[in-house]
């Protein structure tokens, strides 16, 4: 373990955002070594990291965060010199369907991470726990306004109201313990390798197969979006370069009105499938509103631009042309994660966060 400069456990990194950022690791740090902690519920992975599975700084334990004997298990195997916590439940409509799991996993997890990096982490060493979080937690903005680093929490669902808690954990353990932490707060991802229950795989995948597409309400919530690779970039940032105590907003600057956004997608999906123009527009139905369903989330990046000089770095066009490139190219992906017990739920064409 000696031969590695840092020994990162990434948990959740068989998720969507997690997959991602250990790609990014493993393969830009070959000098450390990458312990990839994963559930594997429905929509974690290991598919989604074939192609670094077998390289020699990569590990995957399959654990549950809230199960405190295996991470204290985990931190004495690996001797973890840091941690970059990505492992959470995260759809707004299964924490309104059973938010308790929410809470274990969400509130219950983190803690346990903070409480055994706090038992292990007391030598003179540099450490970092890394809390990945979202900008749910500060509520629902009106036509004007962003979110900042300032904002005070204003959650509205159990997903929110859950990861508002880990967040509020993660400060209290820096300012009580002084365990070095560092957090972030992102606007909606979007990329390869998501789940199809969220609403931009959800909408290529049903109009791939020629099925409805689902809007909530009217459609005119507004979203921020943001390439899920940008995003492995800031947390790569961040967590290399952004100040111990320091939680920074990370946020596409690009917003989207739910059907803006999927007329948008018809449009490129009939182009690129070569249909009439039109024809998957044909296929948008309204159904009833999510209940709690916030208006709008827009992100001021601002700090993480000017301390830490990030920004996008591909246009939400070219990202999005990508993405539907990448689930045209693998329907066999799509097909195996949403067969079986996936496939119950992913049929009641659930989507936004």
């Amino acid at each position: 373990m000696e031969k590695y400069t840092k020994r990162i456990m990434i948990t959740g990194g068989a998720g969507f955002i997690g997959s991602h950022v250990v790609r990014r690791f493993v393969t830009h740090y070959p000098a450390y070594l990458l312990i990839n902690v994963d559930k594997l519920t429905y929509a974690g992975n290991l598919e989604n990291l074939i192609d670094i599975e077998n390289n020699p700084n990569y590990v995957f334990e399959k654990a549950d965060v809230v199960d405190k004997k295996a991470m204290d298990e985990l931190f004495l195997k690996y001797k973890i010199t840091d941690v970059i916590h990505l492992a959470a439940e995260s759809h707004v409509d299964r924490s309104i369907e059973g938010p308790m799991e929410f809470v274990f996993t969400n509130v219950v997890g983190t803690v346990t991470l903070l409480e055994t990096a706090r038992k292990h982490w007391v030598d003179k060493e540099p450490h970092v726990f890394y809390h990945v979080s979202t900008d749910e937690v500060f509520g629902s903005l009106e036509e004007e306004g962003f979110f900042t680093e300032q904002t005070p929490y204003d959650p509205r669902s159990p997903y929110s109201a859950s990861k508002a808690s880990s967040d509020h954990f993660v400060r209290a353990y820096f300012h009580t313990y002084q365990l070095p932490i560092k957090l972030s707060n992102c606007s909606n991802n979007y990329g390869s390798h998501h789940f199809p229950e969220k609403l931009i795989p959800l909408m290529i995948t049903n109009i791939l197969n020629e099925k409805p597409l689902p809007i909530y309400g009217n459609g005119l919530n507004i979203r921020d979006w943001l390439w899920v690779e940008d995003h492995a970039s800031a947390i790569d940032v961040i967590f290399h370069n952004g100040k111990v105590g320091e939680s920074y907003n990370v946020g596409g600057l690009n917003e989207w009105t739910n059907i803006s956004l999927v007329h948008y997608l018809c449009q490129l999906m009939d182009e690129k499938l070569g249909r009439p123009a039109g024809s998957s527009a044909k296929l948008i139905t309204y159904i009833a509103d999510r209940a709690g369903h916030d208006q709008r989330y827009a992100i001021d990046a601002h700090k993480l631009d000017e301390e830490l000089a990030w920004k996008p770095s591909i246009t939400f066009e070219e990202g999005l042309s990508k993405t539907i490139d990448w689930y045209l190219d693998n329907t066999e992906w799509i097909k195996k994660v949403t067969s079986g017990d996936y496939q119950n739920y992913y049929t009641k064409q659930y989507h936004n966060r």
